[in-house]
């Protein structure tokens, strides 16, 4: 599985990919949004982790774009990761078009639970992270 994830802070980037490193998905960085959208032009994934909060474009405006494509891409499942708490964010990233909300300090289990449940989904079956 390749999971491309879009996070300025490079520690969050180093945690994470020791996490998925034990599920053996190999993980791409970008720390910029630009960037994260340049890397989906070029590159194919399985899904994508995004922050909201970068400098620049947001998170908000990724998930607008991604969903906006009018190719196979703009169904790239996406995962935002974010320390923001504000009451109604989940449900406003839903509705911007994300597939989960994790908040950060993300744990092992919740991320590997919300991969699982998004594979399933695609799948239409019990498939499992």
């Amino acid at each position: 599985m390749r999971i491309l994830f879009v996070e300025d802070d490079a520690m969050n980037r180093r945690v994470v990919r020791d996490m998925l490193d034990v599920a053996g998905a190999v993980m791409v960085e970008a720390d910029l949004a630009e960037a994260g959208l340049q890397r989906i032009d070029e590159e194919t994934f399985d899904l994508m982790l995004l922050d909201l909060r970068m400098p620049g474009m947001d998170g908000f405006e990724v998930i607008r774009r991604v969903r906006e494509r009018t190719d196979a891409k703009r169904d790239l499942p996406i995962i935002v990761v974010t320390a923001d708490t504000a009451i109604d964010l989940t449900e406003r990233c839903i509705a911007m078009g994300a597939d989960e909300v994790l908040f950060k300090p993300v744990a092992m289990d919740a991320l590997f639970d919300a991969i699982g449940r998004i594979l399933a989904r695609r799948s239409g079956g019990d498939l499992l992270f």
